[in-house]
């Protein structure tokens, strides 16, 4: 083990596990008054609970870095169609909750397989693109296949309605896939191919009668000025957002002081959890956080380019984009920039599914960097002997 820790990439790893324990403080704080009031349990109960989240992701992490990633390709089928099965079960079986089929429950816990198919999709389409361009096929539809396939899992996610999770999930697969290297001359084909489906796919969409997104998601794309609806639905939570980083200022009112996590925020541990964290600490201290984001996806994309294969390296370039859409959504949303859509924020919302995939693929990048680290050891050592 001690040879493993050695290799790690330390500074993403100091880096994730500051942003686990301002989580733990900042859910602790921003869910101790709803959980009382909303939710008739202990002031500890959302604590208690992303501890355990964090305690099983690390021991997951802890069994990921020892399996190499080159086992990845005899699961990765098995996982996606193992995830597409599960997202078929939960439309027929799932629980609906804030109008939204998206979660399973089992003793006490809320599973959200969304969340596990992003993290899916990345070993998935890693796992195939190394193996296609290793073996330099002519054949273009054999590169739209994990589009198609990915395709499906999103459009189920989509009919839950989830629509934060269905966007981030294609928009991951988009850039995995202008990321592979392709012949120029392949190309064209590729596009037309691509544009044909979008467009059979949005026709399904129109005429199937499907209600892809029900009417109160639909209310979430009147995001601008939300101050000016503060007695509506669609601009509440996001003005008290506001209010709460107003109250905050540059260092804040104090931990657990928070005003707006007293119902007026029924999502303070969730969606709005930095908006509490800058009420309660500060302007700065959120300059700090997003400091911490800017330096972890930094170290992650470090070990994508340092890859020494296609495989780790879309690992890698796949979890960066994971991160990075889901902290642009949340906070962009937040702030009123883009729709809110309920996006957790890496690391620092509750949430066990999330919690859960964010630090297993923190993990999946640090074998990858194990593994960049123990390939630049045998070329030199090769150069050596030679």
């Amino acid at each position: 083990m001690k040879k493993t820790f050695a290799k790690l990439d330390k500074i993403l790893l100091i880096v994730m596990i500051l942003l686990c324990v301002i989580s733990l403080i900042m859910v602790f704080s921003s869910s101790s008054i709803s959980a009382i009031l909303r939710y008739n349990k202990s002031s500890t109960y959302f604590f208690i609970k992303q501890l355990i989240f964090f305690v099983v992701a690390l021991i997951g992490g802890i069994v990921v870095l020892k399996i190499p990633t080159k086992w990845y390709k005899s699961i990765s089928w098995l996982l996606i169609l193992g995830i597409t099965g599960v997202l078929i079960i939960l439309l027929l079986k799932g629980k609906i909750t804030n109008n939204a089929q998206s979660w399973f429950y089992f003793l006490g816990f809320a599973i959200q397989p969304s969340e596990f198919a992003k993290s899916i999709t990345i070993i998935f389409m890693a796992t195939y693109y190394s193996v296609l361009v290793r073996k330099k096929t002519d054949n273009v539809l054999l590169y739209l296949i994990p589009l198609s396939v990915v395709g499906i899992v999103g459009l189920l996610i989509l009919m839950q309605p989830d629509f934060g999770s269905a966007a981030i999930l294609l928009a991951i697969a988009f850039c995995i896939f202008i990321s592979v290297p392709i012949e120029k001359s392949k190309l064209p084909k590729i596009v037309m191919i691509v544009g044909i489906g979008l467009v059979l796919l949005l026709g399904v969409l129109l005429y199937s009668g499907t209600e892809i997104l029900n009417s109160e998601q639909m209310n979430r794309f009147t995001f601008k000025n939300p101050c000016q609806r503060y007695k509506e639905s669609t601009g509440y939570q996001v003005c008290n957002g506001f209010i709460a980083i107003n109250n905050g200022g540059l260092t804040g009112v104090g931990i657990g002081k928070s005003t707006q996590k007293y119902m007026y925020l029924p999502e303070s541990h969730t969606d709005f959890i930095f908006a509490i964290l800058i009420e309660e600490l500060g302007l700065l201290m959120g300059l700090f956080v997003l400091a911490l984001y800017a330096i972890l996806l930094y170290r992650i994309l470090k070990i994508a380019k340092g890859a020494y294969n296609l495989r780790n390296s879309i690992l890698a370039y796949g979890t960066f984009w994971f991160f990075a859409f889901h902290i642009i959504i949340n906070l962009c949303g937040m702030l009123a920039i883009l729709p809110l859509t309920g996006v957790p924020l890496p690391l620092m919302s509750y949430g066990g599914s999330s919690t859960i995939n964010f630090i297993i693929m923190i993990f999946v990048c640090e074998r990858v960097a194990i593994e960049n680290k123990d390939a630049k050891y045998q070329s030199e050592l090769k150069k050596l002997t030679n």
